[in-house]
C-alpha cells in the first residue's frame, strides 16, 4: 500500500505508508516497555511474516526508527536490529536543531531555565520528601569534591541543577530541564569553565557550592518562598556571567 491522499469533504486525509505503520507498531512496543534497551528485534524473515510486508518495506520502517534513534541496525550474517530507549540526549539534540533553525539564542534557552528552576526549588521545599532532599545534599557533596577539577565540577554542577528538577517528581518538568541542559552543554562544551585560569575557576566553584549549600538550608527549613527567591537571584547572576562570555545574541550552534 503506497502513500496517497483521499478527500473526505473538503479535508485531505493522508493515508500512512505501510512502512510507517510497521514503524509505528514497533515504536509502540518500545515506548510501552515491551522491548527493553539492548533487546534484539526478531529476524527480518520473522518480522516480514508477522507484518505481511516485503523486505524493502521492512527496511524502510527500520530507517524510520533509526532516524529516531530507537534502534540500530547491523548488516550481515551476524547483524540485526537492537532497541535503544529514548533519552534526553536525543531530545536535546532534536530540540536544539529546531531552535537553531529558528535562530534561537542561547539566552532564550537560559531564560527558560531561569523560569523553570526556581519554581522547581519551591516544589521541592514544599514537598519535603526527605529522601529527595538527601539526594540533593549528596549531589552538593559531589560538587564540593570536584571543586579542584573544573571539567568534573562542570559536570557535577550540571547534575545538581538537573536533580533539583528531577526531585520535584514531575516527569514532564524533568524532561524539559534535561533537554535545556543538553542544548546548553552541547552548544557551549563548558567553554566558560575552561576559559578561566584553574585557580580562578576553583574560587568560582567554591562560591557556587556555598550558594548551593545555602539553598539546601532553606529547603531543609521548608522555607519555599525564600528558597525560590534566592534561587531566582542566584540563577540571574549565573545568567549574567553566561551572557558576559557568549553575548545575548549568540545563536545556538550545535556544529561548532
Amino acid at each position: 500500500m503506497g502513500s496517497d491522499r483521499r478527500q473526505i469533504g473538503a479535508q485531505p486525509v493522508r493515508v500512512p505508508k505501510t512502512a510507517e505503520l510497521v514503524a509505528g507498531s514497533l515504536r509502540r512496543r518500545i515506548v510501552r516497555g515491551e522491548l527493553s534497551e539492548g533487546d534484539a528485534l526478531p529476524s527480518e524473515p520473522e518480522l516480514m511474516e508477522q507484518f505481511g510486508v516485503s523486505r524493502p518495506t521492512l527496511r524502510e520502517a527500520f530507517r524510520v526508527l533509526e532516524a529516531e534513534s530507537l534502534i540500530t541496525v547491523r548488516r550481515g550474517s551476524r547483524g540485526g536490529a537492537r532497541v535503544h530507549l529514548p533519552d534526553l540526549t536525543v531530545a536535546g539534540r532534536y530540540s536544539g536543531l529546531l531552535l537553531q533553525v529558528r535562530g534561537a539564542t542561547l539566552d532564550d534557552v537560559f531564560v527558560a531555565r531561569l523560569v523553570l528552576e526556581p519554581a522547581a526549588v519551591r516544589m521541592v521545599a514544599e514537598n519535603q520528601d526527605r529522601e529527595a532532599i538527601a539526594r540533593l545534599h549528596a549531589a552538593v557533596d559531589n560538587e564540593e569534591r570536584d571543586i579542584p577539577d573544573p571539567p568534573r565540577f562542570a559536570m557535577s554542577s550540571a547534575r545538581f541543577h538537573e536533580a533539583i528538577v528531577r526531585e520535584t517528581g514531575n516527569k514532564t518538568l524533568f524532561i524539559l530541564m534535561g533537554t535545556i541542559m543538553e542544548i546548553i552543554e552541547s552548544s557551549t562544551s563548558h567553554a566558560i569553565a575552561l576559559s578561566m585560569a584553574k585557580s580562578e575557576q576553583e574560587v568560582a566553584n567554591a562560591k557556587a557550592v556555598r550558594a548551593h549549600r545555602k539553598l539546601m538550608r532553606l529547603v531543609d527549613d521548608a522555607d519555599s518562598a525564600s528558597a525560590e527567591r534566592f534561587w531566582t537571584t542566584h540563577m540571574s547572576r549565573v545568567r549574567e556571567r553566561f551572557l558576559s562570555h557568549y553575548g545575548s545574541a549568540s545563536v545556538i550552534d550545535l556544529f561548532e
